[in-house]
C-alpha cells in the first residue's frame, strides 16, 4: 500500500499526551491546538487526552481531558498506561518536552511507553545537541520506542542523526501549526487596544530572561529617535518557575531598563496569559514581529511560528527555528545580542510601508502551508502509516506444561568461592553488586532440597553458603549483615528485617533436611544463638520468614522451645493485623500489597500444622484463597502481583513488573495448603503459578530457560527482563523442587496415573 492510499478513515481513536490548558505554558498551547486541529479536520476521530498536571487540584481541565497525570507520581504513569492499554486507542502521540515529566530528566514517561503496546509516535520539542547523560538516556529512549518522531525544523533531524544515532526513516519533519487567520491590515485592529497612531513592535510568550527582551528595549531610543510613534509591546505573563523563585523581580529590572533609557512611555508590559482569540488579535494588530531569543539552539518557537502565519514582517536572531522559518526572504536575521542592528531593521521596516508590507504578505504566504489543518493532516498519515506497518505478534507453539526437573547449573553458575552473586547482565554474573545474605540463604535452602544434586556438589556449595551466612552474623550488633561488595567487605553493619528473617529460615530449613550430620548441627547451633533477634523485627514478612524457619526446627525437633515460641507470638500478631485491615472485600494481613505475599499465609499454614492449631490453618487457607483471587487473570492464568502495585491501599493489583519471586511463594504455600488441608485444588493452583514460568502467563512468554536451569528475572508490559538474576534464579529451581516434591505425595496416595503433570 503506498503512503498516499494509507485508509485515514480506518483511524478513528488516538490518545494524545502532553500540556493541556488551562494549564498556562506554550506546550499547552501546542497540545491543546493540537487537539482542535485533529477534531476539526477529523470530526468523527476520537482523542483521549492524557494531560501532565505540575499542580494537582489546581487546574479545571475541560471535558476533553480523560485524565490528568501527576508529574511526579510515578505509580500515575502505570495508571495511565493502563488506561491507554484498555480504551482501544489505535496510537498514541507524546509531545515531549524536558521538564514536564517526572523523574530524572523525565523518565517516568518511558515507563509509561513501556506499559502499553500500542504503536508511539513523539513529537519533539526541544532536542538537546549536548544533553546530560540523564537527557541522553530518556532521549534514547524515546527514540527506540517510538516509530516515529517529529520534529519542526530540519536542523532537529540532522541532531538527531549525529547526535543520538537515530535512523532517517524513524524521523519526520511537521512545520509547529499556525492559525488559519486571513492577512488584515494591522491599522484596521489596533483601536480595541489604544493603539491607534502608533507603530507597534510586538514580542509575546512567557517573560523570562532567555528571550532577550533587552536587546530590543536598549534599540528603543534609536528607533524612536527616527519614528517617534514607534511603540514596544511585550505580552505575556512571567514564567511561572521565574515568579515561584523571584517574583516579579525580572519583569521589574525590565521596566527600570526601559525608564533609564528614557523610553519607559514607548515600552508597554501586558503581563497576562491571553486565550488563543486574543492572541490572535494582538499579534494581527502588530505591524513588526520581533523575537530577540538569545538561545541559538533553539529549534522550536511557536511564537515565531504564530507570527508568519498571519503575516508579519519579523526581525529575528538567528536561532535554528528562526533561520529556517525566514529563509529565502521571509524575514529579517540579525546577530544575537546586537540592539544597534535591531534598531536599523526596525527603522528599515518603519521607513517603507511598502517594503514591510511586502515582508508581511511573503510572511504569510509560507504560513499558509504550516496551518493546523495541515499538520493534523500530516500527523494523521504518519500515525496511519505506523499503524498499518506495526508488527503483528505471532503466536508461538503452545508452551509445554511439564514441570521441569530441577536443574543446579545456573546457581553454579552465578556462584564463587565466597556465595552467589546477586544480579546478573544477561546470563553473566555482574559483579559490580557484589552478593547479598538473602540469595546465600535461598541458595542453601535450594541445596538442601534438590535430591538430584550430587553429594560432593551439595557438600562444596552447601560450605559456601554456611559460611556466607555466618560470615554475615555481626555480634554487636545482633543481626546479620546483607549486602557485600566484591572486594567481601560489607556495605553495612545491619541487614534488612526481611534479610535477618530469610537467613533464620534458611537455618531452619538446613536443620531438618540437610543429608549430613555436620551441616545440621551446623544450622541448630546457628538457629540457636540467632534466632531471638526475630522478636526485635517489625516487618510482617520477616516475621513470616522466621516462622517458615521455626515450624521446620520444630518438625526435626518437637520439643524446641525458641521455635514454638516464636510461632505463637507471631501467629498472633498476624492475626491481629488481619483483623485491623480486614474489608469485606479485603481478606489480608495488610491495606497494601507487596512482594513475597503468598508466604504470609504460608507461615500461618506451617506453624498451625506444627502447633496443631486448626484456626491458624483455616485462616492460612482463607487469605491464600483470597491472594490467589488477586493473582489470577481474566483468562484464569496465574498473574503475579506487578512490583509497580506496591503500597497502594485497598487497590487491585496491577499486572506489572511481575517477578519470578512470587510464583515460588505462590507454589510453595500451596504446597503447606495441601499438606495441612489433604485438598487437590491446592496441587492444581500450585500448577497454575508453575505454569507461569513455562510461558503460560500474560504474555505467552517463557521465563525459564530449560537448557541451563535459568529464569528471567521477570515479566515487562514490553517483554521479558532478559537479566538472570540469583533471586530469578532460585525461585524457578525451588518451584521446582516443590512441584517436584507435590508429585510424590500425590503419588504416595493416589498410584501414578494421577500424579502431578
Amino acid at each position: 500500500m503506498t503512503r498516499a492510499a494509507e485508509p485515514l478513515s480506518s483511524i478513528d481513536h488516538i490518545a494524545l499526551i502532553g500540556n493541556f490548558l488551562p494549564r498556562k505554558c506554550g506546550l499547552a498551547t501546542f497540545t491543546t491546538d493540537t487537539f482542535t486541529a485533529l477534531k476539526g479536520r477529523f470530526p468523527d476521530l476520537k482523542i483521549d487526552v492524557y494531560a501532565m498536571d505540575d499542580h494537582p487540584g489546581r487546574y479545571f481541565y475541560p471535558p476533553e481531558v480523560t485524565m490528568s497525570i501527576p508529574q511526579h507520581d510515578r505509580i500515575a504513569y502505570s495508571e495511565a498506561a493502563r488506561a491507554i492499554e484498555h480504551s482501544g486507542a489505535q496510537a498514541l502521540w507524546v509531545q515531549h518536552e524536558y521538564g514536564i515529566y517526572g523523574g530524572s530528566a523525565g523518565e517516568h514517561l518511558l515507563a509509561l511507553l513501556d506499559r502499553v503496546t500500542i504503536p508511539v509516535i513523539v513529537t519533539l520539542h526541544t532536542i538537546l545537541e549536548k544533553p546530560s547523560a540523564e537527557e541522553r538516556r530518556v532521549m534514547e529512549g524515546l527514540l527506540r520506542r517510538a516509530a516515529k518522531v517529529v520534529v519542526m525544523a530540519d536542523r532537529g533531524s540532522e541532531i538527531l542523526e549525529r547526535v543520538y544515532g537515530a535512523s532517517a526513516r524513524s524521523i519526520v519533519m511537521i512545520p509547529h501549526g499556525v492559525p488559519d487567520r486571513d492577512f488584515v491590515d494591522p491599522d484596521t485592529l489596533k483601536a480595541q487596544f489604544g493603539w491607534q497612531g502608533k507603530k507597534v513592535i510586538f514580542t509575546f510568550g512567557l517573560l523570562a530572561p532567555n528571550k532577550g527582551i533587552e536587546t530590543i528595549i536598549d534599540a528603543m531610543p534609536a528607533i524612536t529617535a527616527r519614528h517617534p510613534d514607534a511603540y514596544y509591546v511585550v505580552l505575556g505573563a512571567t514564567h511561572p518557575n521565574l515568579v515561584a523563585h523571584e517574583g516579579e523581580v525580572y519583569r521589574d529590572r525590565l521596566k527600570a531598563l526601559a525608564s533609564e533609557h528614557g523610553v519607559g512611555e514607548q515600552v508597554a508590559f501586558i503581563d497576562e496569559f491571553v486565550e488563543h482569540n486574543d492572541l490572535i488579535n494582538y499579534l494581527q494588530a502588530a505591524d513588526i514581529y520581533a523575537t530577540p531569543y538569545s538561545n541559538p539552539a533553539q529549534i522550536t518557537s511557536g511564537t515565531l511560528s504564530y507570527a508568519v502565519g498571519v503575516g508579519k514582517a519579523v526581525v529575528s536572531t538567528p536561532y535554528v527555528h528562526a533561520t529556517e522559518i525566514l529563509s529565502d526572504g521571509h524575514g529579517v536575521l540579525v546577530d544575537f545580542g546586537d540592539s544597534a542592528a535591531f534598531a536599523r531593521e526596525i527603522n528599515a521596516l518603519l521607513d517603507s510601508e511598502r517594503n514591510r508590507t511586502r515582508l508581511s504578505q511573503r510572511a504569510y504566504e509560507r504560513g499558509r502551508t504550516m496551518i493546523w489543518p495541515r499538520l493534523a493532516e500530516r500527523a494523521m498519515r504518519e500515525i496511519a502509516h505506523i499503524i498499518a506497518t506495526q508488527p503483528r505478534r505471532i503466536a508461538g507453539p503452545s508452551p509445554s506444561t511439564a514441570s521441569l526437573d530441577p536443574d543446579f547449573s545456573a546457581v553454579e553458575r552465578m556462584s564463587d568461592s565466597t556465595g552467589m552473586f546477586q544480579h546478573a547482565i544477561f546470563s553473566v554474573p555482574d559483579r559490580r553488586h557484589g552478593y547479598c545474605i538473602d540469595d546465600n540463604a535461598r541458595a542453601l535452602i535450594l541445596a538442601c532440597k534438590m535430591e538430584t544434586l550430587a553429594d560432593d556438589l551439595r557438600d562444596k556449595w552447601m560450605t559456601t553458603y554456611e559460611s556466607f551466612l555466618q560470615y554475615a552474623w555481626n555480634p554487636e550488633a545482633r543481626r546479620f549483615r546483607n549486602f557485600m561488595r566484591f572486594d567481601r567487605t560489607w556495605c553495612e553493619d545491619v541487614g534488612s528485617e526481611d534479610s535477618n528473617g530469610r537467613t533464620i529460615w534458611a537455618f531452619g530449613v538446613t536443620a531438618r533436611d540437610a543429608r549430613q550430620a555436620k551441616h545440621r548441627d551446623w544450622a541448630v547451633a546457628m538457629f540457636d544463638m540467632t534466632a531471638s533477634l526475630a522478636f526485635e523485627l517489625g516487618s510482617p514478612r520477616a516475621h513470616g520468614f522466621a516462622m517458615l524457619g521455626a515450624a521446620a526446627i520444630l518438625e526435626a525437633f518437637p520439643g524446641h522451645a525458641l521455635a514454638r515460641s516464636i510461632l505463637t507470638r507471631f501467629s498472633a500478631d498476624l492475626l491481629a493485623l488481619l483483623e485491623e485491615a480486614r474489608r469485606p472485600e479485603w481478606e489480608w494481613f495488610e491495606i497494601v500489597l507487596a512482594y513475597d505475599n503468598a508466604r504470609l499465609p504460608e507461615a500461618l499454614l506451617r506453624a498451625g500444622k506444627a502447633l496443631g492449631r486448626d484456626d491458624l490453618i483455616a485462616c492460612g487457607t482463607r487469605t491464600l484463597d483470597w491472594i490467589i483471587g488477586q493473582q489470577t487473570s481474566p483468562e484464569g492464568r496465574f498473574r503475579a502481583v506487578g512490583s509497580e502495585s506496591f503500597n497502594r491501599p485497598f487497590q487491585a493489583p496491577l499486572p506489572y513488573d511481575q517477578q519470578p519471586l512470587e510464583a515460588q511463594a505462590t507454589i510453595e504455600a500451596c504446597e503447606a495448603a495441601f499438606e495441612a488441608t489433604g485438598e487437590r485444588r491446592w496441587i492444581d493452583e500450585a500448577m497454575k503459578a508453575y505454569h507461569w514460568y513455562l510461558g503460560l502467563n500474560d504474555l505467552d512468554l517463557p521465563l525459564a530457560t530449560v537448557h541451563d536451569g535459568g529464569c528471567f528475572d521477570g515479566l515487562m508490559p514490553s517483554g521479558l527482563n532478559r537479566n538472570q538474576g540469583a533471586e530469578s534464579i532460585l525461585a524457578l529451581q525451588l518451584a521446582s523442587c516443590a512441584i517436584s516434591g507435590l508429585s510424590k505425595q500425590v503419588e504416595s496416595v493416589a498410584g501414578p496415573d494421577r500424579a502431578v503433570a
